[in-house]
Protein backbone atom coordinates (compact mmCIF):
# COMPACT_ATOMS: atom_id res chain seq x y z
CA UNK A 1 0.00 0.00 0.00
CA UNK A 2 1.42 3.42 -0.99
CA UNK A 3 1.78 6.30 1.47
CA UNK A 4 2.41 10.02 1.06
CA UNK A 5 3.21 12.91 3.38
CA UNK A 6 0.92 15.96 3.56
CA UNK A 7 1.82 19.14 5.35
CA UNK A 8 -1.21 20.55 7.14
CA UNK A 9 0.47 23.27 9.10
CA UNK A 10 3.98 24.38 10.00
CA UNK A 11 5.69 21.53 11.88
CA UNK A 12 2.88 19.02 11.16
CA UNK A 13 3.86 16.25 8.77
CA UNK A 14 1.12 13.60 8.62
CA UNK A 15 1.49 10.28 6.81
CA UNK A 16 -1.72 9.28 5.04
CA UNK A 17 -2.55 6.37 2.81
CA UNK A 18 -2.76 7.18 -0.86
CA UNK A 19 -6.31 6.67 -2.13
CA UNK A 20 -7.19 6.08 -5.75
CA UNK A 21 -10.78 7.00 -5.07
CA UNK A 22 -10.94 10.83 -4.80
CA UNK A 23 -14.23 10.61 -2.90
CA UNK A 24 -12.94 8.19 -0.22
CA UNK A 25 -12.49 9.52 3.30
CA UNK A 26 -8.84 10.12 4.27
CA UNK A 27 -7.14 7.75 6.77
CA UNK A 28 -5.15 9.74 9.22
CA UNK A 29 -1.97 8.48 10.90
CA UNK A 30 0.18 9.88 13.73
CA UNK A 31 2.57 12.71 12.84
CA UNK A 32 5.95 11.72 11.41
CA UNK A 33 8.82 13.76 12.85
CA UNK A 34 12.04 14.03 10.90
CA UNK A 35 15.22 13.98 13.01
CA UNK A 36 18.12 16.12 11.82
CA UNK A 37 20.97 14.16 10.27
CA UNK A 38 23.51 15.71 12.62
CA UNK A 39 21.60 14.50 15.66
CA UNK A 40 21.37 10.98 14.20
CA UNK A 41 25.14 10.88 13.66
CA UNK A 42 25.75 12.17 17.19
CA UNK A 43 23.53 9.51 18.77
CA UNK A 44 25.21 6.72 16.80
CA UNK A 45 28.66 8.06 17.71
CA UNK A 46 27.74 8.03 21.41
CA UNK A 47 26.49 4.45 21.10
CA UNK A 48 29.73 3.32 19.47
CA UNK A 49 31.76 5.11 22.12
CA UNK A 50 29.80 3.51 24.97
CA UNK A 51 30.11 0.04 23.46
CA UNK A 52 33.85 0.52 22.97
CA UNK A 53 34.32 1.58 26.59
CA UNK A 54 32.28 -1.38 27.84
CA UNK A 55 34.33 -3.77 25.69
CA UNK A 56 37.61 -2.31 26.99
CA UNK A 57 36.47 -2.53 30.61
CA UNK A 58 35.24 -6.12 30.27
CA UNK A 59 38.46 -7.18 28.51
CA UNK A 60 40.91 -4.96 30.33
CA UNK A 61 43.54 -7.68 30.83
CA UNK A 62 43.85 -9.02 27.26
CA UNK A 63 43.51 -5.52 25.77
CA UNK A 64 46.22 -4.17 28.07
CA UNK A 65 48.54 -7.10 27.33
CA UNK A 66 48.04 -6.78 23.57
CA UNK A 67 48.61 -3.02 23.73
CA UNK A 68 51.81 -3.44 25.76
CA UNK A 69 53.16 -6.03 23.31
CA UNK A 70 52.29 -3.86 20.35
CA UNK A 71 53.98 -0.81 21.89
CA UNK A 72 57.12 -2.76 22.82
CA UNK A 73 57.32 -4.18 19.30
CA UNK A 74 56.97 -0.75 17.81
CA UNK A 75 59.51 0.83 20.16
CA UNK A 76 62.15 -1.92 20.46
CA UNK A 77 61.53 -4.30 17.58
CA UNK A 78 59.72 -7.62 17.22
CA UNK A 79 62.27 -9.59 19.31
CA UNK A 80 61.07 -8.04 22.57
CA UNK A 81 57.42 -9.16 22.39
CA UNK A 82 58.52 -12.60 21.14
CA UNK A 83 60.87 -12.95 24.11
CA UNK A 84 58.16 -11.81 26.51
CA UNK A 85 55.69 -14.34 25.08
CA UNK A 86 58.27 -17.12 25.37
CA UNK A 87 58.96 -16.27 29.03
CA UNK A 88 55.22 -16.16 29.76
CA UNK A 89 54.78 -19.56 28.10
CA UNK A 90 57.61 -21.08 30.14
CA UNK A 91 56.18 -19.57 33.34
CA UNK A 92 52.72 -20.97 32.62
CA UNK A 93 54.20 -24.38 31.86
CA UNK A 94 56.09 -24.43 35.16
CA UNK A 95 52.96 -23.29 37.02
CA UNK A 96 50.90 -26.07 35.41
CA UNK A 97 53.53 -28.66 36.34
CA UNK A 98 54.00 -27.51 39.95
CA UNK A 99 50.43 -26.65 40.95
CA UNK A 100 48.00 -27.91 38.35
CA UNK A 101 44.75 -27.33 40.37
CA UNK A 102 45.46 -23.61 40.80
CA UNK A 103 46.57 -23.31 37.16
CA UNK A 104 43.32 -24.88 36.01
CA UNK A 105 41.29 -22.64 38.30
CA UNK A 106 42.90 -19.31 37.41
CA UNK A 107 44.10 -19.82 33.83
CA UNK A 108 42.78 -22.88 31.99
CA UNK A 109 39.10 -22.66 32.90
CA UNK A 110 38.72 -18.87 32.42
CA UNK A 111 40.43 -19.08 29.02
CA UNK A 112 38.31 -22.02 27.96
CA UNK A 113 35.17 -20.28 29.18
CA UNK A 114 36.03 -17.16 27.17
CA UNK A 115 36.81 -19.25 24.08
CA UNK A 116 33.56 -21.22 24.20
CA UNK A 117 31.53 -18.09 24.90
CA UNK A 118 33.01 -16.30 21.88
CA UNK A 119 33.27 -19.11 19.34
CA UNK A 120 30.50 -21.52 20.37
CA UNK A 121 27.67 -19.80 22.16
CA UNK A 122 27.84 -16.19 20.95
CA UNK A 123 28.55 -17.30 17.41
CA UNK A 124 25.47 -19.54 17.18
CA UNK A 125 23.30 -17.72 19.73
CA UNK A 126 20.95 -15.85 17.40
CA UNK A 127 20.15 -18.64 14.86
CA UNK A 128 19.68 -21.33 17.53
CA UNK A 129 17.35 -19.17 19.66
CA UNK A 130 15.34 -18.06 16.62
CA UNK A 131 14.89 -21.68 15.52
CA UNK A 132 13.92 -22.72 19.06
CA UNK A 133 11.32 -19.94 19.26
CA UNK A 134 12.89 -18.06 22.17
CA UNK A 135 13.01 -14.67 20.41
CA UNK A 136 10.25 -12.14 19.81
CA UNK A 137 9.68 -9.71 16.92
CA UNK A 138 7.70 -6.51 17.46
CA UNK A 139 7.19 -3.86 14.80
CA UNK A 140 10.00 -5.33 12.74
CA UNK A 141 12.51 -5.34 15.61
CA UNK A 142 13.91 -8.62 16.94
CA UNK A 143 14.30 -9.04 20.70
CA UNK A 144 16.92 -11.61 21.76
CA UNK A 145 17.75 -12.99 25.23
CA UNK A 146 21.19 -11.86 26.39
CA UNK A 147 24.19 -14.08 26.97
CA UNK A 148 25.69 -12.98 30.32
CA UNK A 149 28.39 -15.44 31.36
CA UNK A 150 29.85 -18.87 30.59
CA UNK A 151 31.57 -21.16 33.09
CA UNK A 152 33.28 -24.35 31.94
CA UNK A 153 33.98 -27.55 33.84
CA UNK A 154 35.72 -30.67 32.50
CA UNK A 155 32.43 -32.19 31.33
CA UNK A 156 29.85 -29.39 31.07
CA UNK A 157 29.24 -25.68 30.52
CA UNK A 158 27.05 -23.40 32.61
CA UNK A 159 25.61 -20.50 30.63
CA UNK A 160 23.90 -17.61 32.42
CA UNK A 161 21.13 -16.05 30.32
CA UNK A 162 19.11 -12.87 30.83
CA UNK A 163 15.62 -13.73 29.60
CA UNK A 164 13.28 -11.39 27.79
CA UNK A 165 10.85 -9.40 29.89
CA UNK A 166 7.82 -11.57 30.52
CA UNK A 167 9.65 -14.81 29.69
CA UNK A 168 9.64 -17.75 32.14
CA UNK A 169 12.08 -20.65 32.63
CA UNK A 170 9.39 -23.06 31.44
CA UNK A 171 9.84 -21.70 27.91
CA UNK A 172 13.49 -22.80 28.00
CA UNK A 173 12.72 -26.19 29.53
CA UNK A 174 10.35 -27.00 26.67
CA UNK A 175 13.07 -26.49 24.05
CA UNK A 176 15.97 -28.07 25.95
CA UNK A 177 16.40 -30.71 23.24
CA UNK A 178 16.59 -28.01 20.56
CA UNK A 179 19.28 -26.16 22.52
CA UNK A 180 21.29 -29.35 23.05
CA UNK A 181 21.39 -30.12 19.32
CA UNK A 182 21.97 -26.49 18.40
CA UNK A 183 25.10 -26.14 20.56
CA UNK A 184 26.41 -29.68 20.20
CA UNK A 185 25.66 -30.92 23.72
CA UNK A 186 24.34 -34.29 24.78
CA UNK A 187 21.93 -32.81 27.30
CA UNK A 188 20.70 -29.42 28.52
CA UNK A 189 19.16 -28.64 31.92
CA UNK A 190 17.56 -25.38 33.02
CA UNK A 191 18.33 -24.06 36.50
CA UNK A 192 17.19 -20.94 38.34
CA UNK A 193 19.52 -17.97 37.91
CA UNK A 194 21.19 -15.74 40.44
CA UNK A 195 18.28 -13.27 40.31
CA UNK A 196 14.77 -13.03 38.83
CA UNK A 197 14.80 -12.83 35.06
CA UNK A 198 17.89 -15.04 34.68
CA UNK A 199 18.42 -18.77 34.17
CA UNK A 200 21.43 -21.06 34.09
CA UNK A 201 21.67 -23.46 31.17
CA UNK A 202 23.76 -26.57 31.87
CA UNK A 203 25.18 -27.97 28.63
CA UNK A 204 26.56 -31.47 29.23
CA UNK A 205 29.33 -32.14 26.71
CA UNK A 206 30.60 -35.55 27.83
CA UNK A 207 29.26 -38.11 30.27
CA UNK A 208 31.57 -38.26 33.28
CA UNK A 209 29.52 -41.14 34.71
CA UNK A 210 29.75 -43.54 31.76
CA UNK A 211 32.36 -45.76 33.42
CA UNK A 212 31.80 -47.69 36.68
CA UNK A 213 33.47 -46.19 39.74
CA UNK A 214 35.45 -48.63 41.88
CA UNK A 215 34.89 -48.74 45.61
CA UNK A 216 36.26 -45.66 47.32
CA UNK A 217 38.98 -46.11 49.94
CA UNK A 218 37.85 -46.47 53.53
CA UNK A 219 38.44 -43.00 55.00
CA UNK A 220 40.07 -42.13 58.29
CA UNK A 221 37.75 -41.52 61.22
CA UNK A 222 38.76 -37.85 61.29
CA UNK A 223 37.67 -37.44 57.65
CA UNK A 224 34.15 -38.83 58.09
CA UNK A 225 31.48 -36.13 58.05
CA UNK A 226 27.93 -37.31 58.67
CA UNK A 227 26.64 -34.23 56.87
CA UNK A 228 28.52 -35.18 53.69
CA UNK A 229 29.70 -38.78 53.19
CA UNK A 230 31.61 -39.24 49.94
CA UNK A 231 30.00 -42.20 48.18
CA UNK A 232 30.47 -41.47 44.47
CA UNK A 233 30.79 -38.77 41.84
CA UNK A 234 28.57 -36.01 40.47
CA UNK A 235 28.12 -35.27 36.80
CA UNK A 236 30.48 -32.30 36.92
CA UNK A 237 33.27 -34.50 38.30
CA UNK A 238 32.98 -33.33 41.90
CA UNK A 239 32.54 -35.85 44.75
CA UNK A 240 29.00 -36.93 45.57
CA UNK A 241 28.50 -36.32 49.26
CA UNK A 242 25.42 -37.83 50.90
CA UNK A 243 24.08 -36.21 54.05
CA UNK A 244 22.76 -38.50 56.80
CA UNK A 245 22.81 -36.29 59.89
CA UNK A 246 19.44 -34.60 60.28
CA UNK A 247 17.68 -36.28 57.38
CA UNK A 248 16.32 -39.53 55.92
CA UNK A 249 17.12 -40.96 52.50
CA UNK A 250 14.81 -42.77 50.08
CA UNK A 251 16.38 -44.81 47.26
CA UNK A 252 14.10 -45.92 44.41
CA UNK A 253 15.16 -47.95 41.42
CA UNK A 254 14.23 -50.93 39.29
CA UNK A 255 15.88 -54.32 39.65
CA UNK A 256 19.59 -54.00 38.88
CA UNK A 257 19.55 -50.21 39.07
CA UNK A 258 22.29 -50.12 41.71
CA UNK A 259 20.52 -49.60 45.03
CA UNK A 260 23.10 -51.87 46.65
CA UNK A 261 25.90 -49.63 45.41
CA UNK A 262 24.41 -46.64 47.20
CA UNK A 263 23.78 -48.59 50.41
CA UNK A 264 27.19 -50.27 50.58
CA UNK A 265 29.09 -47.13 49.60
CA UNK A 266 27.35 -45.37 52.48
CA UNK A 267 28.19 -48.17 54.93
CA UNK A 268 31.79 -48.17 53.68
CA UNK A 269 32.06 -44.43 54.37
CA UNK A 270 30.58 -44.99 57.86
CA UNK A 271 32.90 -47.89 58.76
CA UNK A 272 35.53 -45.88 60.72
CA UNK A 273 32.87 -44.36 62.99
CA UNK A 274 31.26 -47.77 63.40
CA UNK A 275 34.56 -49.15 64.66
CA UNK A 276 34.91 -46.26 67.12
CA UNK A 277 31.39 -46.78 68.49
CA UNK A 278 29.99 -43.44 67.29
CA UNK A 279 27.72 -45.00 64.63
CA UNK A 280 25.51 -48.08 64.65
CA UNK A 281 23.91 -49.62 61.56
CA UNK A 282 20.70 -51.56 62.06
CA UNK A 283 20.11 -53.60 58.91
CA UNK A 284 16.72 -54.97 57.89
CA UNK A 285 17.09 -57.38 55.00
CA UNK A 286 13.78 -58.83 53.68
CA UNK A 287 15.49 -60.19 50.54
CA UNK A 288 18.23 -61.89 52.62
CA UNK A 289 20.73 -61.27 49.82
CA UNK A 290 22.12 -57.76 49.58
CA UNK A 291 22.89 -57.06 53.24
CA UNK A 292 23.62 -60.63 54.29
CA UNK A 293 27.25 -60.27 53.17
CA UNK A 294 27.79 -57.91 56.07
CA UNK A 295 25.65 -59.70 58.63
CA UNK A 296 28.51 -60.32 61.06
CA UNK A 297 29.51 -56.68 60.71
CA UNK A 298 26.01 -55.44 61.57
CA UNK A 299 25.61 -57.89 64.46
CA UNK A 300 28.89 -56.66 65.95
CA UNK A 301 28.41 -52.91 65.35
CA UNK A 302 24.63 -52.66 65.25
CA UNK A 303 21.81 -55.12 64.66
CA UNK A 304 20.57 -57.32 61.83
CA UNK A 305 17.30 -59.05 61.04
CA UNK A 306 15.91 -60.90 58.05
CA UNK A 307 13.11 -62.74 59.89
CA UNK A 308 9.91 -62.35 57.82
CA UNK A 309 7.70 -63.70 60.62
CA UNK A 310 8.06 -60.62 62.79
CA UNK A 311 11.74 -60.14 63.60
CA UNK A 312 12.22 -57.26 61.16
CA UNK A 313 9.13 -55.45 62.42
CA UNK A 314 10.23 -56.00 66.01
CA UNK A 315 13.61 -54.44 65.20
CA UNK A 316 11.86 -51.36 63.77
CA UNK A 317 9.67 -51.07 66.86
CA UNK A 318 12.74 -51.39 69.10
CA UNK A 319 14.41 -48.57 67.19
CA UNK A 320 11.29 -46.41 67.59
CA UNK A 321 11.15 -47.10 71.33
CA UNK A 322 14.85 -46.28 71.78
CA UNK A 323 14.36 -43.12 69.79
CA UNK A 324 11.52 -42.00 72.05
CA UNK A 325 13.61 -42.71 75.15
CA UNK A 326 16.46 -40.68 73.73
CA UNK A 327 14.09 -37.81 72.89
CA UNK A 328 12.84 -37.77 76.50
CA UNK A 329 16.41 -37.54 77.81
CA UNK A 330 17.31 -34.74 75.39
CA UNK A 331 14.13 -32.74 75.99
CA UNK A 332 14.97 -29.30 77.36
CA UNK A 333 18.73 -29.97 77.28
CA UNK A 334 19.80 -29.66 73.65
CA UNK A 335 18.35 -28.99 70.22
CA UNK A 336 21.22 -30.39 68.15
CA UNK A 337 22.64 -33.92 68.15
CA UNK A 338 26.31 -34.85 68.43
CA UNK A 339 27.24 -38.57 68.29
CA UNK A 340 28.90 -40.06 71.34
CA UNK A 341 29.68 -43.50 72.70
CA UNK A 342 26.63 -43.27 74.97
CA UNK A 343 24.33 -41.97 72.24
CA UNK A 344 25.65 -43.19 68.88
CA UNK A 345 24.23 -42.07 65.56
CA UNK A 346 21.94 -44.88 64.36
CA UNK A 347 21.33 -45.62 60.72
CA UNK A 348 18.32 -47.84 60.02
CA UNK A 349 18.84 -49.50 56.62
CA UNK A 350 15.79 -51.18 55.06
CA UNK A 351 16.67 -52.91 51.83
CA UNK A 352 13.09 -53.31 50.59
CA UNK A 353 10.51 -50.99 52.09
CA UNK A 354 7.68 -52.38 49.97
CA UNK A 355 7.89 -55.79 51.62
CA UNK A 356 7.21 -54.28 55.04
CA UNK A 357 4.58 -51.74 53.95
CA UNK A 358 2.73 -53.54 51.14
CA UNK A 359 3.89 -57.06 50.26
CA UNK A 360 4.01 -58.69 53.69
CA UNK A 361 1.20 -61.29 53.78
CA UNK A 362 0.25 -60.52 57.39
CA UNK A 363 -1.82 -57.36 57.70
CA UNK A 364 -0.91 -56.80 61.35
CA UNK A 365 2.82 -56.84 60.56
CA UNK A 366 2.31 -54.33 57.74
CA UNK A 367 0.49 -51.91 60.05
CA UNK A 368 3.12 -52.26 62.78
CA UNK A 369 5.98 -51.74 60.32
CA UNK A 370 4.34 -48.69 58.79
CA UNK A 371 3.65 -47.21 62.21
CA UNK A 372 7.25 -47.72 63.38
CA UNK A 373 8.65 -46.25 60.16
CA UNK A 374 6.34 -43.24 60.47
CA UNK A 375 7.57 -42.58 64.00
CA UNK A 376 11.23 -42.90 63.01
CA UNK A 377 11.01 -40.73 59.90
CA UNK A 378 8.87 -38.03 61.49
CA UNK A 379 10.73 -37.66 64.80
CA UNK A 380 14.13 -39.32 64.53
CA UNK A 381 16.13 -36.67 62.67
CA UNK A 382 16.73 -34.41 65.65
CA UNK A 383 17.88 -37.17 68.03
CA UNK A 384 20.40 -38.98 65.83
CA UNK A 385 18.33 -41.45 63.82
CA UNK A 386 18.47 -41.76 60.05
CA UNK A 387 16.37 -44.14 57.95
CA UNK A 388 17.73 -45.27 54.59
CA UNK A 389 14.96 -47.00 52.69
CA UNK A 390 15.29 -48.73 49.32
CA UNK A 391 12.37 -49.78 47.12
CA UNK A 392 11.71 -50.97 43.59
CA UNK A 393 8.09 -49.89 43.17
CA UNK A 394 7.63 -46.12 43.21
CA UNK A 395 3.84 -46.09 43.41
CA UNK A 396 2.23 -44.24 46.31
CA UNK A 397 0.05 -47.18 47.32
CA UNK A 398 3.23 -49.19 47.90
CA UNK A 399 4.92 -46.58 50.10
CA UNK A 400 2.81 -43.68 51.32
CA UNK A 401 5.59 -42.53 53.68
CA UNK A 402 7.87 -41.18 50.96
CA UNK A 403 7.04 -37.57 51.81
CA UNK A 404 8.72 -38.16 55.18
CA UNK A 405 12.06 -38.72 53.40
CA UNK A 406 13.56 -35.25 52.77
CA UNK A 407 16.38 -36.50 50.51
CA UNK A 408 15.51 -38.82 47.64
CA UNK A 409 17.52 -40.71 45.05
CA UNK A 410 15.96 -41.92 41.81
CA UNK A 411 18.01 -44.59 40.06
CA UNK A 412 16.84 -46.23 36.84
CA UNK A 413 13.02 -46.29 36.74
CA UNK A 414 10.69 -48.09 34.37
CA UNK A 415 8.28 -45.26 33.53
CA UNK A 416 8.65 -41.52 33.11
CA UNK A 417 5.80 -40.68 35.53
CA UNK A 418 7.64 -42.54 38.28
CA UNK A 419 10.32 -39.85 38.27
CA UNK A 420 7.94 -37.24 39.67
CA UNK A 421 6.54 -39.84 42.09
CA UNK A 422 9.97 -40.24 43.65
CA UNK A 423 11.59 -36.81 43.29
CA UNK A 424 8.49 -34.63 43.35
CA UNK A 425 6.43 -32.76 40.79
CA UNK A 426 8.37 -31.21 37.94
CA UNK A 427 11.59 -33.12 38.59
CA UNK A 428 11.62 -34.73 35.16
CA UNK A 429 11.00 -31.40 33.44
CA UNK A 430 14.06 -30.08 35.29
CA UNK A 431 16.24 -32.76 33.73
CA UNK A 432 15.86 -35.85 35.96
CA UNK A 433 15.53 -38.39 33.14
CA UNK A 434 15.77 -41.45 35.38
CA UNK A 435 13.59 -43.46 33.01
CA UNK A 436 16.24 -43.08 30.28
CA UNK A 437 19.16 -44.50 32.28
CA UNK A 438 20.71 -47.46 30.54
CA UNK A 439 19.79 -50.95 31.76
CA UNK A 440 23.30 -52.21 30.94
CA UNK A 441 24.97 -52.64 34.35
CA UNK A 442 28.37 -51.33 33.22
CA UNK A 443 26.73 -48.12 31.97
CA UNK A 444 23.71 -47.46 34.19
CA UNK A 445 24.12 -49.34 37.48
CA UNK A 446 24.44 -46.84 40.32
CA UNK A 447 23.57 -43.85 38.10
CA UNK A 448 20.69 -41.72 39.34
CA UNK A 449 19.38 -38.31 40.23
CA UNK A 450 19.39 -36.76 43.70
CA UNK A 451 16.92 -34.18 44.92
CA UNK A 452 17.81 -32.64 48.25
CA UNK A 453 15.55 -30.98 50.77
CA UNK A 454 17.36 -27.67 50.28
CA UNK A 455 17.19 -27.55 46.46
CA UNK A 456 14.48 -28.37 43.90
CA UNK A 457 17.02 -29.02 41.14
CA UNK A 458 17.98 -32.69 40.64
CA UNK A 459 21.67 -33.56 40.35
CA UNK A 460 22.92 -36.52 38.29
CA UNK A 461 25.27 -38.79 40.25
CA UNK A 462 26.80 -42.25 40.26
CA UNK A 463 27.57 -44.34 43.31
CA UNK A 464 30.79 -46.31 43.58
CA UNK A 465 30.49 -50.07 43.06
CA UNK A 466 31.32 -52.07 46.17
CA UNK A 467 32.03 -55.68 45.14
CA UNK A 468 31.76 -58.82 47.25
CA UNK A 469 35.52 -58.76 47.72
CA UNK A 470 35.32 -55.17 48.97
CA UNK A 471 32.66 -56.17 51.52
CA UNK A 472 34.80 -59.06 52.74
CA UNK A 473 37.70 -56.64 53.10
CA UNK A 474 35.48 -54.35 55.21
CA UNK A 475 34.48 -57.28 57.44
CA UNK A 476 38.12 -58.34 57.79
CA UNK A 477 39.07 -54.79 58.76
CA UNK A 478 36.32 -54.60 61.39
CA UNK A 479 36.67 -58.16 62.67
CA UNK A 480 40.32 -59.24 62.12
CA UNK A 481 39.93 -62.43 64.21
CA UNK A 482 36.99 -63.70 62.13
CA UNK A 483 37.32 -66.22 59.31
CA UNK A 484 35.76 -64.07 56.61
CA UNK A 485 35.50 -66.81 53.98
CA UNK A 486 33.87 -69.18 56.46
CA UNK A 487 31.46 -66.51 57.70
CA UNK A 488 30.47 -65.61 54.12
Amino acid sequence: MAWEFRKLAPGENVAVETQRDPFAAPKWAPPVWHMPEGLVLLVNAVRVLVRTVVFLVRNIVPVSAASALAWSGYAYGWTVPVLVLALVGVGLGVWAAVDRPSFVRWIARPVRSWWRMAFVYRRHWQPVLVTAGLTKTHHGREYLPSLVRVRCSPTSDRVLVRMLKGQAPDAWERVAVNLAHGFGATLVRVRDGDRPGRVWLEFVRTDALAEPIPALPVPDASEVDLSGLMIGRCEDGSPWRLRLLGTHVLIAGATGAGKGSVIWSTIRALLPLMLSGLVEVWAIDPKRMELSFGRVLFERYGRYSSDPSGGMVKLLETAAEDMNERAERFAGLTRSFTPSAEFPFRVIVVDELAFLTAYCPERDLRKRAESALAVLTSQGRSVGYCVIGAQQDARKEVNNLRNLFPDRIALRLDEDEQVDMVLGDGARDRGALADQISSVPQIGAGVGFVRLETSPDPVRVRAAYVSDADIRQMVALALPDLDVEGAA
